[in-house]
């Protein structure tokens, strides 16, 4: 057997950092984490993402930098040839590296060799042919128009006659995993990357995961402020564009239930990852880390969906879990330290002992994991949006238009005004502290108002803690504004 651990990369795309059981929440219904994390593994509580979108988020992650350091901050700019990325250092490092699944993390222009030895392609065959895509096929939407056009919601998704579940792209992407652990190498550490795309929206779900969650108990939505005037414009103007603010709470409700609905399948699929690992016997032997890219609004404020320059913690904590493998030492149960999502890496490199050769920013997990400390960080960070002269990092590629599902976001990403203004939170324990161009800086009490709905920046009693944020976020420009290459010029 290799000497080095096997990996497991489980990365569900948009799940928020609340609907898990084991943090607290009953209607969750994540057995599989909820175990997880009971008998192996430790979660935190407190992580949070460096971008709300997918693919600066990923950028991110799978180098340890901060989407400022080389200027990843929109869904087009991907890392580069010359740039760092985990999946790369991995298999240079003789790991066999299988990816299926979503991609928002290298141009496609220059193909997946460098970064896999297996980019995998759901078979799709008369016999059994996928699931239309919702993004592609959105016959589930109702008449342009009407109050739920732009909501995302999709609802009950029927299974085939033949099939168990609705076999999707995900569902492939976890047949093929379980395909691969099985028939893994017997010389070669291997690492399965997994970037679904659930419980991104839009929010559909078959049974019996539709029907698992008590819509009773639904935890209450953040409401849409009284007052939008401390929020940001972007989110004001969601609220606007999305034309779902007349929704009853009934409808509401639903589309949370769904989302949850969502959530539970994805802790089923994770379930048959762990199962494959036992039954190869290979589950002791492996680092396991499972965390989403960022969260979702589901109704908060009276939105859904996402932003690419907005702070609040439904799209910015997200679950982050992992299990080292066996000579590591763990002491499972959930922490409540702040961490960061480019702590990955580097406890990545940290618990396979690889020296990646470049600066990041990442810190190892591995003593919060054994319990030695409960010490890490004292501020998280995570940054958006773009200067409004930045004409190249609107999105245009995206090709939007009035009626396409993500137009209420990029009309407002394309406009000249203050929407997508460059932004940068600070977030403490106690405290968050928005720095925005164009419009007013946000600073919530997050003690008194963990809902982020009264916009302090002004308030003289928070003068000195506001003072203390800007400068801890100056410190944090400083320490991380650049990278130097490890590998000097000759001078002559």
């Amino acid at each position: 057997m290799s000497s080095k651990p096997h990996i497991v990369i489980f990365n569900p795309d948009q799940w928020r950092g609340d609907v898990i059981g084991h943090v607290g929440n009953p209607v969750a219904v994540t057995p599989v984490l909820d175990q997880f994390i009971e008998q192996d593994a430790v979660s935190f509580q407190n992580a949070f993402c460096q971008n709300p979108v997918c693919t600066p988020s990923r950028c991110s992650f799978m180098t340890g930098w901060y989407p400022h350091v080389r200027g990843h901050r929109t869904m087009f700019h991907m890392l580069q040839p010359d740039e760092p990325e985990l999946l790369k250092i991995l298999k240079d490092n003789g790991y066999f590296v299988w990816w299926g699944g979503k991609n928002d993390l290298v141009p496609g222009q220059f193909g997946y060799d460098d970064h896999c030895d297996v980019k995998y392609q759901a078979p799709n065959t008369p016999e059994r042919p996928l699931m239309p895509n919702s993004h592609v096929d959105q016959s589930w939407r109702s008449e342009p128009g009407s109050d739920d056009y732009y909501s995302f919601f999709q609802g009950k998704i029927e299974i085939p006659a033949n099939e168990t579940y609705a076999y999707d792209n995900d569902w492939a992407m976890i047949e093929g995993a379980v395909d691969m652990i099985r028939n893994a190498p017997d010389d070669q550490p291997l690492c399965i990357y997994l970037p679904l795309l659930y419980p991104h929206p839009p929010y559909g779900v078959e049974e019996p995961w539709y029907s698992m969650i008590d819509r009773d108990k639904i935890p209450p939505r953040i409401p849409a402020p009284e007052n939008w005037d401390g929020k940001s414009s972007m989110l004001h103007g969601l609220y606007k564009n999305l034309g779902i603010h007349s929704w009853t709470e009934a409808q509401w409700t639903e589309l949370r239930a769904v989302y949850y609905g969502m959530c539970a399948r994805v802790d089923h699929q994770f379930g048959m990852i762990l199962d494959a690992l036992k039954e190869a016997g290979i589950y002791d032997d492996t680092a396991i880390f499972f965390f989403s890219d960022h969260g979702d609004y589901t109704g908060d404020y009276g939105v859904v969906e996402k932003a690419q320059n907005s702070f609040e913690d439904c799209l910015t904590n997200v679950p982050f879990a992992i299990k080292p493998p066996k000579d590591v030492p763990v002491r499972p149960g959930v922490r409540d330290a702040l961490v960061e999502l480019v702590d990955f890496s580097a406890t990545v490199y940290d618990v396979t002992g690889i020296d990646p050769g470049y600066t990041y920013f990442g810190q190892s997990l591995l003593p919060l994991i054994a319990g030695d400390t409960d010490k890490h960080r004292d501020a998280v960070f995570c940054e958006g949006g773009r200067l409004q002269h930045e004409l190249h990092a609107r999105e245009h590629e995206a090709k939007q238009r009035e009626g396409m599902l993500y137009w209420p976001r990029t009309q407002l990403q394309h406009s000249t005004g203050p929407e997508h203004t460059k932004a940068t939170m600070c977030r403490t324990k106690d405290y968050k502290y928005v720095r925005r161009f164009y419009e007013q800086d946000e600073l919530y009490d997050l003690n008194a108002d963990p809902d982020e709905l009264n916009n302090r920046i002004d308030d003289p009693a928070l003068a000195v803690v506001k003072l203390g944020l800007m400068d801890r976020m100056l410190t944090f420009y400083q320490e991380t504004s650049d990278v130097v290459r490890h590998e000097p010029d000759r001078r002559w």
